[in-house]
């Protein structure tokens, strides 16, 4: 994780995500998108309280998902685990993340990198109005995956990933059952879940 202020018109890719476990396709999504619109980083904002997903079900304490994320993104040039919003009390919300990043980052173009399925979603987020002018939308389109139409009032570029059939929470079910997650998760981000007793089904 870097610290290290942008230097004028650097351009930030900010893919938040609850990585619970963080897996390949957040990788390919978070490249292709670097890639594409020629971004200098991309940040994964490993949030810290995942107001829309704890009233649905447990969460891995942050601490520990962001472990996770910092081992897979280790030596790959370009993607940097962030936690500012762990760091953050509160709620994570991306309005409050694209606010600090702005003021931390003077002159720097704000690149927000979502999901098709998150962009179909915007208009459940707290204090949206805030960011849409504030970013250029990147969604993620995957493969096989009919696209969902730009939401209204974005600045919005559309990426092409391939169809990776991978979803956290089959994830979590293999590594509480024991089952393979190998070249469906990071060997690094493998390691350190082990190291954690992550997901195991005896927790």
């Amino acid at each position: 994780m870097s610290s290290v202020p942008s230097r004028d018109g650097q351009r930030i890719g900010i893919f938040g995500g609850t990585f619970d476990p963080v897996h390949v396709g957040h990788l390919v999504a978070a490249l292709e998108a670097r890639q594409a619109l020629e971004l200098d980083r991309v940040l994964l904002v490993v949030a810290g309280d995942p107001w829309q997903k704890t009233d649905v079900r447990p969460v891995t304490p942050a601490e520990d998902r962001f472990a996770v994320v910092a081992a897979a993104v280790e030596g790959v040039d370009g993607l940097e685990a962030s936690r500012l919003e762990i760091d953050r009390s509160g709620p994570s919300y991306t309005a409050d993340t694209v606010r600090q990043l702005a003021a931390a980052h003077p002159g720097a173009e704000l690149f927000l990198v979502v999901g098709d399925d998150v962009a179909a979603e915007l208009r459940t987020w707290q204090r949206v109005e805030e960011v849409v002018g504030a970013v250029t939308l990147v969604i993620v389109q995957r493969g096989g995956v009919s696209p969902v139409p730009d939401p209204a009032g974005w600045e919005a570029r559309r990426v092409g990933i391939p169809a990776l059939e991978i979803s956290s929470s089959d994830l979590r079910e293999r590594l509480a059952t024991g089952r393979n997650v190998h070249f469906l998760v990071p060997e690094a981000a493998i390691r350190c879940i082990r190291s954690r007793n992550l997901y195991a089904s005896d927790r």
